[in-house]
C-alpha cells in the first residue's frame, strides 16, 4: 500500500503558506485545522522536510487519545530530545522540569512557569540551529501540555523557535482557544481529487472511480484506501452497501473500510495491535523518540502487508498507518479482548504509577481492593500535581471496584469533597446522592456535599451551621468506633488519609461556616461543640479555630505553628495551603505564603482544585493591598471575580466584590466604592454573613475618611464595633482601629478616640499580629495626652520591625503625627513626617490622602508638589497614556492604540494621577500644562 505521504497533488496554496512559515526570520506558531485524512499529516511532513533544508533541527510528537488523560505525557515526548540541555540551565529553571518529569517533590509550577521554563529551554536549544516543533493529532494532547504549548506558541516572536501544530476539526481541544494563527485544510478540489485518484490508480474501473471519488468527497485518505476496498468486488454493487450511507460521517466510513483489513488478521495479530492502540504506541513520524513509556507492537508484518501498519524507518518500530487504524482496532475488539489487554499493559507499566492505574481501571470488571487503592495512591499524586479532575475520575472508579459499602462510601466521599474544591459542586453532590441511593443512610459524605452547595452557590450560614453540627454531633456520640465507620474512613487508607478524614472534613467546614457568619452566637456553639470532642478535633482544626474566629480573644500562641508550617507548604493539599494562608492573613503574615501561592494557583485555576485557587486569588488579593501593590491587585480582584461568577460560586463572587470596594475605598475612587459596598450589603446583610457585611462597613469607612466625610466614616466604624471594645468575633472590629479613631478625634469625639486607642493596647494587640502592633502603637500616638507619650509611641510604630509591609497604615501615621507636631513645634519640624506620608501616598495611588497631606504641607510653607513628582516620574508608557486622556480618548480608545486591556489602562492612570498631583481625568491637561512649564523654568 502506498503512502499517503509520498505525492502531494493540489494544495499550492497551503505549500506556499508553509514555505513562508518555515522560511520567516522570526518564531512563530501555526494551527492547521482539517478533517480525519484530510492530509494535515502530509502537510506537515512537507514542512518538516523543509525545514530540515533550511538548516532546521525538527523535533516530532503526536497526542494519543490512550494517554490524553496523563499530564505532561505529551510535552514529555516532545521535549525528551532536548532535556540534556536542562542541566546546562540555571537552579531555578531545572528545579521547574524536576518537578514535572523528574519525579522529584516540589511545587507543581503552573502553566506560566512551566512555559517560560520551556521557553528558556528552546531558546538554548535554537542557539545554534533554528527549531522547528511539529505536533500531530493535538486534540488529543494531554490538557496540561496542550496549555503549555499555547502559552509558548504565543511568545514565540524574535525567536528561532516554530511551532505547528494539526488538530481534527471533529473533536473539541485546548487549541481551539489557544488563540494561535490558524490554517485551514479543506477537501480537495474535484480536479486535484481526479488527479490523485488517476496517479495511484489509472487502471481503476471507470463505474468505481466515479464511485470512489464521489464517496471520498476530496479526503485524500479515502481516495487512497477506498480502490482497494472495492478490489474483487462486484463492479455494479451500489457503493451504499460497501462503506455506508452519506448521512455516516467519513471517519466512521473509513473505520468500516479499515475494519475489513482488520477482521481478515490472525487473532495474535489483532491482539499486538490491541495493545498498542490502546497504550498509544504506533505514533509515526519520529514521535516514539522516548523509550519505554509506549508498548512495542511485535510480529505484525501481516498489519503492513494489509495497509494497517508502516516501519518507521528511523527505528524499524511498527507505527498506526492513520489514526482512524487505530480507532478500527479498538472499536473492534470485544470488551473482554480490550480488558486483557488492559490488564497486560498494567503489567508492562507496573512501575509507572499514573498509567498502571488507567489501565486496571479500565480492566477490572469486579470489585477489587488492590486496585482501588492503587487508583486511591494515584487519585492523591494527581492532586498534588494540581490534577483535581483527573483525580475525581480515579477516585470514583475507586469506589466502583470497592469490596464493602464502607470503602465504597470513604471512597465517593473523597471524589466528592475533590470535586467541591474543584469548584464541580453539581458533580460533588451527584456523587454523594450514588452512595445515597446504593444503600446508605444520608451520611456525612452527604452532608458535606449539600452544605458545600449551599454555603458557596447560596451563601446559607444558616441551616448549613445546624446540618453539620447534627452531623459532628453524631459521630462525637457514636465514639471512636463511628469515626471510623460511618460514612467515612476505615481504619487504613492508601495516600495517608486518616480514619477521622470525613469528621475533620466536617469540622474544618463548620468553621468555615461560622467565618463567614462572623456571629458571636454561631461561634460559640462551634466552639463549644469542638471542646466537647476532646481528641477528636486535630491540631490543625484548633489552630483554624482560633485564628479564623477572633484573633483579639483567641489567637495567642498561633503565630509560631503557622510559621512553621509555611516550610511545609509544598507537601500539603491545595485547600490544606489556602486553609493555612487564611490563617496567616488573620495573623498578618501573609507574606510568607503568598510566593507558593502565586506559583500553584494557575495550576489549580486549569487543571486542580479550581474553588481553591479562587481563594488563593483572595489571599493574593489582599497581600498585594497590604503591601501597596494596588494596581496589581486590582487585576487579582476582578479576575478572582470572573472566575466565581462563571463557576457559580456566588458566595466567592461576592468575596471578591468586597475586596474590590475596600480597595476602591483605598484609592479614593469613592463612588465605585460605595457601588460596590451596596451591591455586597444588598446580598450578604440578608443572609446574616456578617464577614462579608463587616468587609462592606470598613470599606464605607476608608471612602469616608479618603474624602473627609468624617461623620459618616464613624457611623461605619461603630457599626463595626463600639469604642473602648473589640466585638467578639468581628474579624473588622481590630483591623478598623486607625479608623475608627481617625473618625472618632475628629468628630470630636476625642474620649471615644483615646479609649479605644487604649483598648488595643490592653487587650495586647501589639503582640498578636506585626500589622496590629503597628496600628496600636498609631492609635496610642494619635491619641496621646501628652507630647511625649505621643513621641514615644509614634516612634514605637514608625521603628517596627515590619511596619514597611504596611505603607498606607505607616503613612497615616506619619500625616497624623505630622500635624500634631506642626501645631506643637512648629512647621519645619513636621515637614520630616509629612513629606515622607505624602511620597507614600502618591505612589500608592491614595488619591484622598495625597490631597490631605499636600494640604499639610502647604501649610508648613513647603510649595505644592514639594516632594518633586513631576512628568519625570512618569514611565514613558504612563505618559503616553495620560497624553491620550488628556486629549479625550477613553480607555478603550487608548488600550486599543497601547495594544492593552481597558482595565490595564484604567490602573495606570490612577497611578499617574497622584503623581500630577489630581484625583480626577478632568484635571490631567490642566497638569500635565502646568508641570511641562515647571520643568522648562
Amino acid at each position: 500500500m502506498k503512502s499517503v505521504t509520498t505525492m502531494m497533488v493540489g494544495r499550492e496554496d497551503e505549500q506556499a503558506e508553509l514555505v513562508a512559515f518555515v522560511k520567516s526570520a522570526t518564531g512563530q506558531a501555526l494551527v492547521l485545522r482539517g478533517e480525519a485524512g484530510v492530509g494535515k499529516s502530509s502537510l506537515l511532513d512537507h514542512a518538516a522536510a523543509l525545514a530540515e533544508q533550511e538548516g532546521h533541527v525538527v523535533l516530532r510528537a503526536a497526542g494519543v487519545e490512550a494517554e490524553s488523560a496523563l499530564p505532561y505525557a505529551g510535552l514529555h515526548q516532545f521535549l525528551y530530545p532536548l532535556l540534556a540541555d536542562v542541566a546546562r540551565l540555571d537552579a531555578g529553571t531545572r528545579a521547574v522540569f524536576d518537578a514535572v518529569f523528574g519525579g522529584v517533590q516540589g511545587d507543581p509550577p503552573s502553566v506560566m512557569t512551566l512555559g517560560i521554563a520551556v521557553c528558556s529551554l528552546l531558546a538554548r536549544s535554537a542557539a545554534q540551529r533554528p527549531l522547528l516543533l511539529v505536533l500531530d493529532d493535538g486534540q488529543w494532547l494531554d490538557d496540561s501540555s496542550a496549555d503549555v504549548c499555547g502559552f509558548v506558541g504565543r511568545r514565540l516572536a524574535g525567536s528561532p523557535v516554530k511551532l505547528l501544530v494539526a488538530v481534527r476539526t471533529d473533536l473539541t481541544s485546548r487549541f481551539d482557544t489557544a488563540a494561535l494563527p490558524e490554517l485551514p485544510i479543506v477537501a480537495l478540489a474535484d480536479e486535484d481529487a481526479a488527479r490523485l485518484l488517476d496517479h495511484w490508480y489509472p487502471d481503476l474501473n471507470r463505474q468505481v472511480r466515479r464511485i470512489v471519488l464521489e464517496q471520498a468527497q476530496g479526503n485524500p485518505l479515502a481516495l487512497l484506501e477506498l480502490p482497494a476496498h472495492f478490489a474483487g468486488r462486484s463492479s455494479d454493487l451500489p457503493a451504499e452497501d460497501l462503506i455506508g450511507h452519506h448521512g455516516v460521517p467519513l471517519p466512521r466510513r473509513l473505520q468500516r473500510v479499515f475494519g475489513t483489513r482488520i477482521a481478515a488478521l490472525e487473532e495474535r495479530v489483532r491482539a499486538e495491535l490491541l495493545m498498542g492502540a490502546l497504550d498509544g504506541a504506533g505514533t509515526p513520524s519520529g514521535a516514539d523518540a522516548l523509550p519505554g513509556t509506549r508498548y512495542g507492537m511485535r510480529d505484525a508484518d501481516a498489519a503492513v502487508a494489509a495497509g494497517l501498519l508502516d516501519i518507521e524507518v528511523a527505528t524499524g518500530d511498527f507505527v498506526f498507518r492513520h489514526p482512524l487504524v487505530r480507532s478500527a482496532v479498538v472499536r473492534m475488539a470485544t470488551p473482554n479482548q480490550r480488558r486483557a489487554a488492559h490488564l497486560a499493559l498494567a503489567q508492562v507499566h507496573r512501575e509507572n504509577l499514573e498509567r498502571r492505574a488507567t489501565h486496571l481501571a479500565a480492566a477490572t470488571v469486579d470489585p477489587d481492593e488492590d486496585v482501588a487503592d492503587i487508583l486511591e495512591a494515584a487519585a492523591e499524586s494527581a492532586t498534588r500535581r494540581g490534577g483535581a479532575l483527573a483525580a475525581v475520575t480515579w477516585l470514583t472508579r475507586a469506589a466502583e471496584l470497592s469490596e464493602n459499602h464502607t470503602d465504597r462510601s470513604r471512597r465517593l466521599a473523597d471524589a466528592a469533597f475533590v470535586a467541591g474544591h474543584a469548584a464541580r459542586l453539581g458533580q460533588a453532590h451527584r456523587l454523594v446522592q450514588a452512595d445515597f441511593t446504593s444503600g446508605s443512610m444520608q451520611s456525612p459524605a452527604s452532608v458535606l456535599a449539600a452544605a458545600y452547595q449551599a454555603l458557596y452557590q447560596d451563601g446559607d450560614v444558616r441551616s448549613t451551621h445546624r446540618q453539620v453540627s447534627a452531623a459532628i454531633e453524631k459521630l462525637r456520640d457514636g465514639g471512636p468506633a463511628a469515626v471510623s465507620t460511618v460514612g467515612g474512613a476505615t481504619a487504613s487508607t492508601v495516600g495517608g488519609a486518616e480514619p477521622e478524614e470525613v469528621l475533620t472534613r466536617l469540622v474544618i467546614l463548620l468553621l468555615a461556616i461560622s467565618q463567614y457568619s462572623g456571629d458571636r452566637t454561631a461561634w460559640e456553639s462551634t466552639h463549644e461543640l469542638l471542646a466537647s470532642m476532646g481528641c477528636l478535633v486535630t491540631e490543625r482544626s484548633r489552630l483554624y479555630s482560633g485564628t479564623w474566629s477572633d484573633v483579639t480573644r483567641h489567637g495567642a500562641g498561633w503565630a509560631g505553628p503557622v510559621r512553621q508550617a509555611a516550610a511545609n507548604l509544598p507537601d500539603l493539599e491545595p485547600w490544606d495551603v489556602t486553609r493555612l494562608g487564611a490563617a496567616a492573613y488573620h495573623l498578618d503574615i501573609l507574606s510568607q505564603y503568598r510566593p507558593h501561592l502565586q506559583r500553584v494557583v494557575d495550576r489549580e485555576l486549569e487543571t486542580g482544585a479550581v474553588a481553591t485557587g479562587m481563594v488563593m486569588l483572595h489571599l493574593i488579593m489582599l497581600d498585594q493591598m497590604a503591601i501597596g501593590e494596588w494596581a496589581e491587585a486590582e487585576d487579582t480582584g476582578q479576575r478572582g471575580l470572573d472566575l466565581a461568577a462563571e463557576h457559580g460560586h456566588n458566595l466567592f463572587a461576592v468575596q471578591s466584590r468586597a475586596y474590590l470596594a475596600q480597595l476602591a475605598a483605598l484609592r479614593g475612587q469613592v463612588g465605585r466604592a460605595r457601588d460596590l459596598q451596596a451591591e455586597v450589603d444588598a446580598w450578604a446583610r440578608p443572609r446574616g454573613l456578617g464577614f462579608l457585611t463587616q468587609v462592606a462597613d470598613s470599606a464605607g469607612a476608608t471612602a469616608a475618611l479618603s474624602s473627609g466625610d468624617y461623620e459618616a466614616a464613624y457611623l461605619y466604624a461603630i457599626g463595626i464595633t463600639q469604642p473602648g471594645t473589640f466585638r467578639p468575633y468581628a474579624y473588622q472590629a481590630s483591623r478598623t482601629l486607625l479608623d475608627l479613631v481617625e473618625a472618632a478625634q475628629h468628630t470630636g469625639r476625642v474620649e471615644q478616640a483615646r479609649a479605644h486607642a487604649v483598648a488595643a493596647r490592653d487587650a495586647g494587640l501589639p503582640l498578636l499580629s506585626p500589622r496590629l502592633g503597628l496600628i496600636t502603637y498609631g492609635a496610642l500616638a494619635m491619641t496621646a495626652e501628652s507630647e511625649r507619650e505621643a513621641a514615644e509611641m509614634f516612634t514605637q510604630a514608625e521603628s517596627h520591625p515590619d511596619a514597611a509591609r504596611f505603607p498606607f497604615e505607616l503613612a497615616r501615621i506619619r500625616l497624623a503625627h505630622g500635624i500634631r507636631v506642626r501645631h506643637v513645634q512648629g512647621r519645619a519640624t513636621a515637614r520630616q513626617y509629612l513629606v515622607p506620608a505624602a511620597e507614600a501616598f502618591e505612589r500608592l495611588g491614595a488619591a484622598g490622602w495625597t490631597d490631605r497631606a499636600r494640604a499639610e504641607l502647604r501649610a508648613t510653607g513647603t510649595p505644592a508638589r514639594a516632594s518633586t513628582l513631576n512628568l519625570a516620574s512618569l514611565t514613558w508608557q504612563e505618559r503616553r497614556i495620560a497624553d491620550l486622556a488628556a486629549g479625550g480618548l477613553t480607555n478603550k480608545e487608548i488600550g486599543e492604540r497601547m495594544h492593552l486591556s481597558p482595565r490595564t489602562v484604567s490602573s495606570h492612570l490612577y497611578r499617574i494621577f497622584p503623581k500630577l498631583g489630581i484625583t480626577a481625568r478632568a484635571a490631567l491637561r490642566d497638569a500635565l500644562s502646568r508641570t511641562e512649564e515647571v520643568s522648562q523654568v
